[in-house]
């Protein structure tokens, strides 16, 4: 225990957080100090407050952010104010974004949308041709016929399957993930990726770099790159305040060959499968995609890859499509948080305002923007059936009591809310009327929505549909419904808390 706890002291983690916190202390011990000549600049800071706010409420964008830094800048002009502008300025993030724009206009020409599969879904169905145009335009991705998809209710039973297909690799292997933590999940598919480079396979893993301040040592890439394996860590985290570093890469993606390819919302850790007890039972849902569909997939991981250096390496891994049986149509997207276009927030909004019959909705987190409860309450205000199943054992007891306070509006709007009573739902997945769903990484709150790097599939006419609307009953068999008067029983000081950080929401 003495020999850990000196280890951390002295360790690059602790040296991290040292440098943060003098950052920290240095800025508000500024504010401080330039308080005490209030006399000289309350008046300017004022008048630079007002005009913030101004050129806030002006600005393109989500009204609940606007609303939070207005709050924020007015009633703390100095350091509010000071935030917002350190924030909006932040040569990193700009950096970054441009890089990306560059990435995206010159890969352009490899996801290339069929015309003969958009004329088949206009006939089939003119709301999804919309949305696919949309993702089109948005975030070139194209919709595919040619692909199919299967879907893992579990995360064990979609881990098994990953190891199964890992084994039949022949060219490449590209893994991206929010969280890779040593135990029995990474080590069964360290020992895979390990032996398929002994056998000419190229592998390449990428993690984000949170992972290295909790869960992984600093020089881990280096000991993955000892056994022939590429890796990058993405924004890991250094000892410089950086609001790149609050725009996280939250995607969950395992491309194999160009030929299969794997989502949804487990990490590579044994939370995820139920091998490491944290919140009770651990739901996590799992999609594989094959066919045509992959590729969207492969480009989504080589343009974060080369997020630095853009590399002329796309044909490469593009060249090679493989056609199945078609399965309906499969549309792969991803989020990124460099535009004021909101398209995981947008195809979810679709989803909501097209179903007929109904919405059935899981999500670990329920941190929404007044589009989202007004899409929701007016669905269920229209006689569709808006069910949502949410943790009862929470990870975060304040993002949970925050969630809460969405609850009564919610309710008395029509929205059924239900909490799974075993444990903690980490899927994110949308699935209506039989016949359209999303499966992904995208949570319902500000993170996925707005700042985090995210991705998703979107399923139409899929025969596995059935399935996943299948495993919603079957956890809603798990699950208590909420009512005005169970929300009630919470602690006073509980849902007080979480309408007071409803204010600071978008920022969280």
């Amino acid at each position: 225990m003495r020999n850990g706890l000196l280890k951390f002291i002295f360790s690059w983690k602790m040296l991290t957080l040292v440098l943060i916190l003098v950052q920290i202390f240095i800025i508000f011990a500024g504010f401080y100090w330039l308080s005490e000549y209030q006399k000289f600049f309350f008046g300017g800071f004022t008048l630079l407050s007002l005009i913030l706010t101004i050129y806030i409420f002006n600005k393109p964008g989500n009204p609940a952010f606007k609303m939070s830094w207005m709050v924020i800048v007015l009633a703390f002009p100095i350091l509010g104010g000071g935030l917002y502008l350190f924030i909006q300025t932040n040569i990193g993030t700009i950096g970054v974004a441009k890089r990306l724009r560059h990435i995206f206009t010159s890969t352009k020409s490899f996801a290339k949308q069929d015309p003969q599969t958009l004329s088949n879904l206009l006939k089939t169905d003119k709301d999804i041709y919309n949305l696919a145009n949309y993702v089109l335009n948005s975030r070139n991705y194209p919709i595919y016929e040619n692909s199919k998809a299967t879907y893992y209710p579990l995360g064990e039973n979609g881990f098994k399957e990953m190891i199964d297909q890992l084994k039949k690799a022949k060219k490449f292997i590209f893994l991206e993930y929010f969280i890779i933590e040593d135990g029995i999940m990474w080590s069964s598919i360290l020992e895979v990726l390990k032996q398929k480079v002994k056998e000419g396979v190229e592998v390449r893993v990428m993690y984000d770099g949170t992972c290295s301040i909790a869960l992984l040592p600093i020089n881990y890439p280096k000991q993955l790159e000892s056994f022939g394996i590429k890796v990058k860590m993405f924004a890991p985290i250094k000892p410089a305040l950086s609001t790149h570093q609050n725009n996280r890469d939250h995607r969950k993606i395992l491309v194999i060959d160009n030929k299969i390819a794997f989502t949804g919302g487990i990490n590579l850790a044994d939370e995820y499968i139920n091998q490491k007890k944290r919140f009770g039972h651990w739901k996590d849902v799992v999609i594989m995609i094959e066919g045509e569909a992959v590729s969207s997939f492969t480009l989504m991981f080589l343009q974060m890859w080369n997020i630095k250096i853009d590399k002329n390496e796309y044909e490469k891994y593009l060249k090679d499509i493989y056609k199945v049986p078609t399965d309906g149509y499969i549309l792969p997207y991803s989020e990124i948080p460099i535009t004021h276009l909101r398209v995981a927030e947008n195809v979810y909004l679709s989803s909501i305002y097209n179903a007929k019959e109904y919405i059935h909705i899981m999500t670990p987190y329920l941190i929404i923007d007044n589009e989202m409860i007004t899409a929701l309450n007016y669905a269920a205000a229209s006689g569709i059936d808006v069910s949502i199943i949410m943790p009862h054992i929470p990870d975060k007891k304040l993002a949970f009591n925050l969630a809460k306070s969405y609850y009564p509006e919610l309710i008395k709007g029509g929205v059924k809310i239900y909490e799974y009573t075993p444990g903690f739902i980490h899927a994110k997945s949308f699935v209506s009327d039989d016949i359209k769903a999303i499966v992904g990484t995208i949570n319902l709150d500000y993170r996925s929505l707005y700042l985090h790097y995210e991705c998703a599939t979107y399923l139409y006419k899929c025969q596995t549909i059935k399935d996943i609307e299948e495993d919603f009953k079957q956890t809603l068999k798990k699950c208590e419904l909420i009512t005005i008067e169970k929300y009630k029983k919470n602690k006073l000081i509980d849902r007080f808390i979480g309408k007071v950080l409803r204010l600071f929401a978008p920022l969280m």
